[in-house]
């Protein structure tokens, strides 16, 4: 390999100096960071915080979803805030089993300035969302086999994107849209230094020489953090630790300063320490940039941090849709009772043991029969039978909330108030 490092050879000299200086940046950037023996005392204080501020005591719990706190409403679709506005959007694949149903028939609206979060377990949806919305998905050959087949429409500022020509969709990516992927190491190519890569990206969108794109790179890895960004632009992704790739990811992501930002699991395989640098980080750029931002996880601690709205997913379909304060202090899907179940609680004693989900996610090629969480609610026999045949439809549930399931939202908020909420 030719450049100022080969793929194997060992880290700088200066390696444990320059992550020494990137601990001391992490808290003097992240007030509210730590390190060491006292990031788990701040975390444990944080989500204390968080719980309290999610769970009212018990006497506030039976107040109305009106007399919750208020926060700017969800743009109709088709609504003028609305900057990426997706409706009834599929996303099928055939194979040799059968057609997978990855996604169908989503739809929701993003606006400026805020945050979306889409959570639920592995295989409901997701990732296969967010790279449809960036076209990233290979399509049927000419004679219609193999690849995705997506149906439904994905506007963006006001421009329809499926059935978009390549040509006009790769003139978008990494310029009006861009992604933060799961994996950086593996997103990021092994054979070309850091710094090529963010200027690739800028080069491609920016009449520059490739001397203002370099630079343009360097001064992106400095302003999301990374240490004499002058000397470490020409270093390759495995010289980086962890949390650096996932900077310097951020950093080719909003290189060309996107409108639309989709993080699919930014803070996988990080240490705690550096996902709330991450997360402050990530925050503070939407701020400047006034990005419409996408954050796609299962770790509903990183959507309680950053989204304004939650959508959680399952089998390809949206089940509970809403402002993230009412989705966390008033759920109504069972689903969603279940990921709440599964969190720990820092604020109390361990009394019990975490109750898990029963059951696997079900195949998305042979779908359950009705509600397809039906197999694995515990509530499914007080519906009379409607979870297993018919298909309950994403209801509004009033304050912007939006539930898919048969039961009543009255028996649904006292099933929580009084079996669910004492347990969480």
């Amino acid at each position: 390999m030719t450049g100022r490092h080969s793929r194997h050879d060992p880290p700088p000299d200066d390696f444990e100096y320059e992550y020494e200086e990137l601990t001391e940046r992490g808290e003097r950037t992240v007030s509210r960071g730590a390190t060491g023996r006292h990031a788990a005392t701040q975390s444990a204080a944080a989500q204390q915080t968080l719980v309290e501020d999610y769970y009212p005591p018990s006497d506030s719990i039976s107040q109305s979803p009106s007399a919750m706190p208020s926060s700017p409403s969800l743009s109709a679709p088709g609504g003028a805030n609305a900057f990426l506005d997706v409706r009834d959007l599929r996303v099928h694949f055939q194979t040799e089993d059968g057609l997978v149903k990855a996604v169908d028939g989503v739809s929701f609206q993003v606006e400026r300035g805020r945050t979306l979060g889409i959570v639920g377990e592995s295989g409901s949806g997701k990732s296969v969302t967010s790279l449809s919305l960036l076209g990233l998905h290979q399509l049927p050959d000419k004679r219609g086999r193999g690849g995705a087949r997506i149906s439904g429409e994905i506007w963006l500022d006001g421009e329809e994107l499926v059935g978009a020509s390549e040509a006009r969709l790769e003139s978008l990516r990494g310029d009006k849209m861009a992604m933060i992927f799961q994996d950086p190491l593996s997103a990021m190519h092994p054979y070309y230094t850091v710094g090529d890569q963010i200027a690739e990206a800028y080069l491609v969108h920016n009449k520059v020489s490739k001397a203002a794109a370099r630079e343009r790179a360097i001064d992106m890895l400095d302003r999301v953090g990374i240490p004499q960004p002058k000397s470490r632009v020409d270093d390759y992704p495995h010289q980086f630790s962890g949390g650096m790739r996932q900077r310097a990811m951020i950093a080719m992501s909003l290189v060309c300063n996107p409108q639309l930002l989709i993080a699919d699991e930014p803070t996988t395989a990080l240490d705690v320490t550096v996902q709330a640098q991450i997360l402050d980080l990530m925050r503070d750029l939407q701020r400047e940039f006034n990005s419409a931002l996408i954050v796609i996880t299962h770790d509903l601690g990183v959507v309680a941090e950053l989204a304004d709205d939650i959508m959680v997913m399952y089998a390809g379909k949206a089940v509970e849709y809403g402002p993230a304060r009412t989705v966390f202090s008033a759920p109504e899907h069972p689903y969603a009772w279940g990921l709440l179940g599964s969190m720990p609680r820092l604020d109390r004693a361990v009394q019990a043991r975490l109750l898990p989900i029963p059951g696997n996610p079900p195949s998305l090629i042979n779908v359950p029969s009705g509600c397809a969480f039906h197999p694995r609610c515990a509530f499914a026999d007080l519906a009379g039978g409607l979870c297993v045949g018919d298909v309950p439809e994403l209801a509004d549930a009033g304050h912007r909330h939006q539930v898919r399931c048969h039961l009543p939202s009255a028996k649904r908020q006292q099933i929580f108030t009084e079996e669910i909420r004492p347990h969480l």
